[in-house]
C-alpha cells in the first residue's frame, strides 16, 4: 500500500462519524392540547421557553408539532 492511499483512507475514516452525524433526523415532539391554538398563545410561548431553557430550540434542532384536539380528548376518554 502507498503512502497516499493510506493518508487518504485515514482521513475518510476520521471523516465518517462527521458524515454519520449529519444524517440523522431532527427529533419531532408532539404537543396535544384540548384547546384551539388561537385559545393558547401563551400556554405554547412557555412551552417553547422551556424546551429552549434546556437547549432544544424549535427548527434548529428539534420540530414541535402542536396538534388541538378540537373536542376530541373527551369522546377519546370514553
Amino acid at each position: 500500500m502507498n503512502r497516499r492511499a493510506f493518508i487518504a483512507g485515514l482521513g475518510g475514516a476520521a471523516a465518517w462519524p462527521l458524515v454519520a452525524r449529519g444524517q440523522q433526523p431532527t427529533p419531532v415532539i408532539g404537543f396535544l392540547s384540548s384547546r384551539s391554538p388561537r385559545e393558547s398563545p401563551s400556554v405554547e410561548a412557555a412551552f417553547r421557553e422551556g424546551l429552549k431553557e434546556v437547549g432544544h430550540v424549535e427548527g434548529d434542532n428539534v420540530h414541535i408539532a402542536f396538534r388541538p384536539a378540537s373536542g376530541m380528548l373527551f369522546a377519546m376518554l370514553i
